[in-house]
């Protein structure tokens, strides 16, 4: 777990920088439900080419290659992770 994250099973607390410090809550969220966050705002599954890390992109990263939906969810339980969510930013995370 990154350092500052604090797990409560379906929910985790962290504090990103971009929000100057302070905490924010975030809901583990279904991967239907990443979809339509995702489908809003241009993003797709990605793999960290090379490895078998995953994230959300918008497709203009040479270091990432667009996954389909079917293999980031089956790395996200292979690995433990979930997709949290607070005010449409989403975070991959260890799952509590």
């Amino acid at each position: 777990m990154d350092k500052g994250n604090l797990s409560l099973g379906r929910l985790a607390t962290i504090v990103p920088r971009c929000t100057g410090g302070k905490s924010l809550v975030m809901e583990q969220i279904n991967v239907d439900k990443a979809k339509e966050i995702a489908k809003k705002k241009g993003l797709k599954p990605g793999r960290v080419k090379g490895t078998n890390g995953i994230q959300f992109t918008k497709g203009s990263n040479d270091r990432l290659e667009i996954i389909p939906w079917d293999e980031f969810e089956k790395t996200l339980k292979s690995r433990g992770l979930g997709v949290f969510e607070s005010g449409g930013w989403m975070k991959i995370m260890k799952k509590g």
